[in-house]
């Protein structure tokens, strides 16, 4: 069953959070692979509701590379107690992922990471992603800035804040902090947040060698652009191999 957007009533909505548990359980096992968590901070959430209201997540202090489908919380961003229950999420989370799935819906999964070269990227005062190859390519025009950086997001405004900038971008570079994704489904915001990584490294990796960096023209950024939209089998192929390995290697996080 591939998880897509819902668009109908067709699809049970137990089957729907069943399968949303078990492909965000493996992104989340396959991030602390690459070494693109850190510590048990950063979130992962996949809106499970038609509106995009309620959602899973992870459980405040679970480790990536423990995480499996049925730890996973199911919260409702209209919630006002939801800080308040016994298995309280982390309140940074709670902010960023319950403002942006209430404020926008069509963002059906959010991911959110301090990974090691975006949040190198995001620290630059030139934070920008310049199309220097395919992968930062597929991002022209997809990458939204906030270089207002003030503190944790602990409060609703924070998180509003942070939706009405991301807008309908795909990828927030968040200055001073780290890179959040959002996306239709775990496995293209899985797979667009793994080559936003890929694209900052190489990006940094050209900056350290302090030569002039060869940018394409924005007629060859668009249309690779383009190209990559239309390449949207490749991020269900990614995570159907994750998973497989994963089967093999790690079963336990389907459970």
């Amino acid at each position: 069953m591939s998880l897509a957007v819902i668009a109908d009533n067709k699809t049970p909505q137990a089957d729907i959070e069943a399968q949303g548990r078990i492909d965000l359980a493996a992104a989340f096992r396959w991030f602390a692979r690459l070494n693109m968590h850190e510590s048990v901070a950063n979130h992962l959430s996949y809106a499970v509701s038609p509106a995009g209201d309620k959602f899973l997540m992870n459980p405040r202090g679970k480790h990536f590379a423990r995480v499996t489908a049925s730890d996973l919380l199911l919260l409702d961003a209209n919630d006002k107690q939801a800080l308040s229950r016994p298995d309280a999420p982390d309140p940074t989370a709670w902010y960023i992922h319950g403002r942006l799935h209430a404020k926008l819906p069509q963002a059906r999964c959010v991911m959110h990471l301090h990974s090691k070269y975006a949040t190198a990227l995001a620290c630059l005062e030139d934070n920008m992603l310049y199309p220097i190859d395919q992968n930062t390519m597929r991002f022209y025009g997809e990458v939204a800035y906030d270089n207002a950086f003030g503190g944790m997001a602990l409060s609703d405004d924070e998180g509003d804040r942070l939706a009405s900038i991301i807008g309908d971008k795909s990828i927030l570079v968040m200055g001073n902090h780290g890179v959040l994704a959002v996306g239709p489904t775990v496995a293209q915001t899985f797979d667009a947040l793994y080559y936003f990584e890929r694209a900052a490294e190489t990006l940094l990796t050209c900056y350290a060698t302090g030569k002039k960096l060869q940018i394409v023209s924005e007629n060859v950024a668009i249309l690779t652009a383009r190209q990559w939209a239309d390449y949207t089998q490749l991020s269900e192929d990614h995570l159907r191999e994750v998973k497989a390995i994963l089967d093999v290697e790690e079963p336990a996080y389907r459970s």
